[in-house]
Protein backbone atom coordinates (compact mmCIF):
# COMPACT_ATOMS: atom_id res chain seq x y z
CA UNK A 1 0.00 0.00 0.00
CA UNK A 2 2.82 2.99 1.20
CA UNK A 3 5.26 1.43 -1.83
CA UNK A 4 2.49 3.41 -4.04
CA UNK A 5 3.61 7.28 -2.15
CA UNK A 6 5.32 9.32 -3.60
CA UNK A 7 9.05 9.64 -2.58
CA UNK A 8 8.87 13.25 -1.99
CA UNK A 9 6.20 12.58 0.38
CA UNK A 10 8.22 9.71 2.65
CA UNK A 11 11.02 12.60 2.52
CA UNK A 12 8.41 15.31 4.28
CA UNK A 13 7.50 12.69 6.53
CA UNK A 14 10.96 11.64 7.50
CA UNK A 15 11.49 13.85 11.33
CA UNK A 16 7.52 12.31 11.77
CA UNK A 17 8.32 9.03 13.70
CA UNK A 18 6.67 7.26 17.03
CA UNK A 19 10.14 6.85 18.15
CA UNK A 20 11.00 3.57 20.10
CA UNK A 21 10.30 5.05 23.65
CA UNK A 22 6.53 4.34 22.35
CA UNK A 23 7.10 0.45 21.82
CA UNK A 24 5.28 -2.07 24.19
CA UNK A 25 8.25 -2.36 25.78
CA UNK A 26 8.67 0.78 27.23
CA UNK A 27 5.03 1.17 28.23
CA UNK A 28 5.02 -2.16 30.16
CA UNK A 29 7.91 -1.44 32.83
CA UNK A 30 9.72 -5.04 32.90
CA UNK A 31 11.78 -4.38 35.73
CA UNK A 32 13.93 -7.78 36.67
CA UNK A 33 12.31 -9.75 33.98
CA UNK A 34 14.49 -12.32 32.74
CA UNK A 35 16.48 -12.15 29.17
CA UNK A 36 15.28 -14.33 26.52
CA UNK A 37 17.30 -15.14 23.39
CA UNK A 38 15.37 -14.26 20.53
CA UNK A 39 16.81 -14.57 17.10
CA UNK A 40 16.02 -15.32 13.55
CA UNK A 41 17.49 -17.75 10.43
CA UNK A 42 16.79 -14.58 8.41
CA UNK A 43 18.67 -11.99 9.88
CA UNK A 44 20.55 -11.08 12.60
CA UNK A 45 19.67 -8.57 15.48
CA UNK A 46 20.30 -4.98 14.16
CA UNK A 47 20.37 -6.08 10.25
CA UNK A 48 18.10 -5.68 6.82
CA UNK A 49 15.51 -7.94 6.89
CA UNK A 50 15.37 -9.64 3.57
CA UNK A 51 12.78 -7.96 1.36
CA UNK A 52 10.67 -11.41 0.95
CA UNK A 53 9.26 -10.54 4.28
CA UNK A 54 7.62 -6.91 3.25
CA UNK A 55 5.09 -5.62 0.65
CA UNK A 56 7.81 -5.79 -1.71
CA UNK A 57 8.02 -9.43 -2.11
CA UNK A 58 6.31 -12.49 -0.84
CA UNK A 59 5.03 -10.79 2.43
CA UNK A 60 5.71 -13.80 4.60
CA UNK A 61 6.31 -13.54 8.43
CA UNK A 62 10.19 -14.20 9.08
CA UNK A 63 11.60 -17.09 11.06
CA UNK A 64 11.56 -16.71 14.67
CA UNK A 65 13.69 -18.72 17.18
CA UNK A 66 14.08 -18.12 21.45
CA UNK A 67 15.99 -19.97 23.83
CA UNK A 68 14.98 -21.36 27.23
CA UNK A 69 11.82 -19.85 29.05
CA UNK A 70 12.21 -18.28 32.52
CA UNK A 71 10.69 -20.75 35.52
CA UNK A 72 7.09 -20.34 35.62
CA UNK A 73 6.24 -19.54 32.20
CA UNK A 74 2.60 -20.08 31.69
CA UNK A 75 1.86 -18.37 28.37
CA UNK A 76 3.70 -16.34 25.69
CA UNK A 77 3.03 -14.04 23.91
CA UNK A 78 5.24 -11.95 20.61
CA UNK A 79 4.55 -8.32 19.48
CA UNK A 80 6.05 -6.98 16.53
CA UNK A 81 6.48 -3.24 16.34
CA UNK A 82 7.33 -0.46 13.54
CA UNK A 83 9.34 2.24 15.21
CA UNK A 84 9.36 4.43 12.70
CA UNK A 85 6.43 4.23 11.19
CA UNK A 86 5.34 7.90 10.68
CA UNK A 87 2.30 8.14 13.32
CA UNK A 88 1.83 8.72 16.95
CA UNK A 89 2.12 5.05 17.88
CA UNK A 90 4.36 2.50 16.54
CA UNK A 91 2.63 0.20 13.47
CA UNK A 92 1.70 -2.67 14.87
CA UNK A 93 2.63 -5.38 12.40
CA UNK A 94 1.77 -8.70 14.25
CA UNK A 95 0.33 -9.72 17.87
CA UNK A 96 0.29 -13.28 18.72
CA UNK A 97 -0.68 -14.65 22.16
CA UNK A 98 -0.80 -18.28 22.07
CA UNK A 99 2.70 -19.51 21.32
CA UNK A 100 3.29 -23.05 22.08
CA UNK A 101 5.93 -23.24 25.36
CA UNK A 102 7.57 -26.13 24.39
CA UNK A 103 8.55 -24.92 20.23
CA UNK A 104 10.81 -22.23 20.71
CA UNK A 105 10.00 -20.93 17.23
CA UNK A 106 7.75 -19.94 14.68
CA UNK A 107 8.41 -21.46 10.83
CA UNK A 108 8.78 -18.80 8.36
CA UNK A 109 5.32 -17.45 7.09
CA UNK A 110 3.48 -18.80 10.39
CA UNK A 111 1.80 -15.57 11.67
CA UNK A 112 0.56 -15.11 7.63
CA UNK A 113 -2.69 -17.45 7.74
CA UNK A 114 -5.46 -14.75 8.95
CA UNK A 115 -5.64 -15.60 12.56
CA UNK A 116 -6.28 -19.05 12.66
CA UNK A 117 -3.06 -20.71 11.57
CA UNK A 118 -2.27 -23.20 9.64
CA UNK A 119 -5.14 -25.98 9.15
CA UNK A 120 -4.95 -28.59 11.85
CA UNK A 121 -3.56 -25.85 14.22
CA UNK A 122 0.21 -25.70 13.30
CA UNK A 123 0.82 -22.43 14.06
CA UNK A 124 -0.84 -19.81 16.43
CA UNK A 125 -4.10 -17.64 17.10
CA UNK A 126 -3.21 -14.05 15.82
CA UNK A 127 -4.54 -10.72 16.94
CA UNK A 128 -5.12 -7.96 15.26
CA UNK A 129 -2.24 -5.83 13.10
CA UNK A 130 -2.95 -1.80 13.20
CA UNK A 131 -5.08 -2.91 10.11
CA UNK A 132 -7.26 -4.37 11.84
CA UNK A 133 -6.31 -7.38 10.75
CA UNK A 134 -5.93 -11.17 12.36
CA UNK A 135 -2.10 -11.78 10.05
CA UNK A 136 1.49 -10.77 9.90
CA UNK A 137 1.52 -7.34 7.99
CA UNK A 138 4.37 -7.14 5.72
CA UNK A 139 7.10 -4.48 5.81
CA UNK A 140 5.51 -1.64 4.03
CA UNK A 141 7.87 1.85 4.73
CA UNK A 142 7.02 4.61 2.43
CA UNK A 143 9.53 5.36 0.06
CA UNK A 144 11.93 8.03 0.93
CA UNK A 145 11.20 8.13 4.39
CA UNK A 146 14.66 6.28 5.23
CA UNK A 147 15.35 3.22 7.51
CA UNK A 148 12.88 2.06 9.44
CA UNK A 149 13.20 -0.75 12.71
CA UNK A 150 11.14 -3.61 13.42
CA UNK A 151 11.35 -4.44 17.02
CA UNK A 152 10.20 -8.24 18.07
CA UNK A 153 8.99 -8.35 21.06
CA UNK A 154 8.79 -11.79 22.83
CA UNK A 155 6.91 -11.54 26.33
CA UNK A 156 6.98 -14.45 29.17
CA UNK A 157 3.70 -14.01 31.31
CA UNK A 158 3.17 -15.93 34.94
CA UNK A 159 -0.30 -16.83 34.20
CA UNK A 160 -2.75 -16.89 31.25
CA UNK A 161 -3.90 -13.95 29.96
CA UNK A 162 -7.53 -13.18 29.79
CA UNK A 163 -7.69 -11.92 26.32
CA UNK A 164 -10.90 -12.03 23.78
CA UNK A 165 -10.87 -14.20 20.42
CA UNK A 166 -8.40 -11.56 18.41
CA UNK A 167 -7.13 -9.09 20.76
CA UNK A 168 -5.26 -6.01 19.80
CA UNK A 169 -2.14 -4.19 21.05
CA UNK A 170 -3.55 -2.04 24.01
CA UNK A 171 -5.65 -5.10 25.31
CA UNK A 172 -2.73 -7.39 24.95
CA UNK A 173 -0.43 -4.34 27.13
CA UNK A 174 -3.49 -4.56 29.94
CA UNK A 175 -2.74 -8.36 30.04
CA UNK A 176 1.14 -8.16 30.61
CA UNK A 177 1.09 -5.70 33.60
CA UNK A 178 1.80 -8.10 36.68
CA UNK A 179 2.66 -10.99 34.38
CA UNK A 180 5.57 -10.22 32.84
CA UNK A 181 8.68 -12.32 34.16
CA UNK A 182 10.58 -12.51 31.13
CA UNK A 183 11.87 -10.81 27.86
CA UNK A 184 13.49 -11.61 24.47
CA UNK A 185 14.10 -8.29 21.99
CA UNK A 186 14.94 -8.90 18.08
CA UNK A 187 15.37 -5.44 16.03
CA UNK A 188 15.53 -5.43 12.15
CA UNK A 189 15.68 -2.90 9.56
CA UNK A 190 14.21 -2.11 6.20
CA UNK A 191 13.90 0.71 3.83
CA UNK A 192 12.56 1.35 0.17
CA UNK A 193 15.84 3.90 -0.55
CA UNK A 194 16.37 3.17 -3.92
CA UNK A 195 17.44 6.44 -6.17
CA UNK A 196 14.19 8.12 -7.82
CA UNK A 197 14.53 9.16 -11.84
CA UNK A 198 14.64 13.09 -11.90
CA UNK A 199 13.80 14.86 -15.63
CA UNK A 200 11.82 16.49 -17.71
CA UNK A 201 7.92 15.31 -18.04
CA UNK A 202 8.10 15.08 -21.60
CA UNK A 203 10.62 15.35 -24.83
CA UNK A 204 10.02 19.00 -26.25
CA UNK A 205 8.00 18.75 -29.38
CA UNK A 206 9.80 19.23 -32.80
CA UNK A 207 9.74 22.21 -34.47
Amino acid sequence: MLEHLPRWLGHALAPLRAGTHRLAIAAVHPGECAVIELGSAAFGDGERIPERFSADGEGLSPPLHWGPLPDGTAALALLVEDADSPSPNPLVHAVVWDLDLDAHGLEEGAIGHGGDGKPGGESPETGRNSYLQRRWLPLDPPPGHGEHHYVFQLFALSSVPDLERAPGRSALLDELEGRLIGVGILTGTYSRDEPAAIGPASEPAAA
